[in-house]
């Protein structure tokens, strides 16, 4: 390849590495974290209100079930972060 082609393929490579939608330099949106920790959040508060209502209709008490609702949650749903800010 002659000498005088090379700065114009270099050019070339160039423009179309930045005018063909190319990802790499474009920048992420930034995750908002607050709406799945209050989904997390929410459906703990209602998932530990419905066991712990269950466990009283058994003749547990309020304060014996709501323990045990929360061990429940706590092995049941593991992987996720709720109520965790």
């Amino acid at each position: 390849m002659p000498i005088t082609q090379r700065p114009v393929l270099t050019l070339l490579v160039t423009l179309a590495a930045f005018t063909s939608g190319c990802s790499h330099f474009k920048k992420s949106a930034p995750v908002d974290t607050s709406i799945a920790g209050q989904t997390d959040a929410d459906f703990k508060t209602r998932w530990m209100e419905k066991r712990t209502g269950e466990l009283v209709a058994q003749g547990q008490t309020a304060t014996a079930a709501r323990t045990q609702a929360a061990a429940e949650f706590a092995e049941r749903y593991a992987f996720t972060n709720a109520g965790k800010k």
